[in-house]
């Protein structure tokens, strides 16, 4: 799941992030409105998660350039300001969802997984393949209804193959799914995440294949 950060206190910014890629998001920091605006606007995400009281361009204007896209992305505002003014301005804009700060993390993640689960009542909440099943909302993986013991990134790389179930992914898609449109990584560090995964989907019988000059496919052993 990608997310954009729309904050301008950067020790917030840098906690939400961070707490946020522990729980296997992928997260895009903006630190004003102009590059809010830019960045949404460019860029695909799941989710936005925008403060109203950003530099240079406010949220509520980030927000309305969004949505006269007829952009449909989940958007979470966050303010500072106690009106009830603002926050009903801001849902009449288009946005699904508010948060007064300060806030508590728990209290954001619930909220964002609750926008993601409303964004997907129309798509699939758990795909399945054999015995493995990777719940899409909770975040969670089983292996014969046993919990699975993922990284954040090997959970990433695992939700990636399993919506792409039997089609071969390559290292450029699992790239921008694990890292986000603005991190510069290398492909070694991809290679050693399917590595783990191999090696922990083996009880429910299930291959990361390797396609020659392609990229992976992710398929039940034979």
């Amino acid at each position: 799941m990608q997310i954009l950060l729309a904050e301008d206190d950067a020790v917030l910014s840098d906690g939400i992030s961070k707490a946020l890629e522990q729980r296997g998001y992928s997260v895009a920091v903006c630190n004003d409105g102009l590059s809010a605006q830019k960045t949404a606007l460019a860029n695909h995400f799941d989710l936005l998660i925008i403060d109203l009281g950003l530099p240079k361009i406010d949220g509520l204007n980030v927000l309305q350039s969004v949505r006269s896209q007829n952009k449909t992305v989940p958007i979470l505002i966050v303010t500072a300001r106690d009106g009830l003014n603002d926050r009903v301005h801001g849902l009449d804009l288009g946005a699904d969802d508010y948060l007064t700060k300060p806030f508590d993390l728990p209290e954001l993640e619930a909220r964002i997984r609750a926008l993601i689960r409303r964004s997907n009542q129309s798509k699939e909440e758990e795909l399945t393949l054999g015995e493995l099943k990777f719940d899409v909302t909770g975040r969670r993986a089983f292996v014969g209804g046993q919990p699975l013991e993922l990284s954040a990134k090997e959970l990433a790389v695992l939700e990636f193959l399993m919506l792409r179930a039997g089609k071969v992914v390559n290292k450029e898609q699992l790239n921008e799914h694990m890292y986000g449109w603005d991190e510069d990584v290398t492909y070694n560090a991809i290679e050693v995440n399917i590595h783990r995964l191999r090696k922990k989907l083996e009880p429910a019988k299930i291959n990361i294949r390797t396609i020659r000059g392609l990229g992976y496919l992710l398929d039940t052993v034979t």
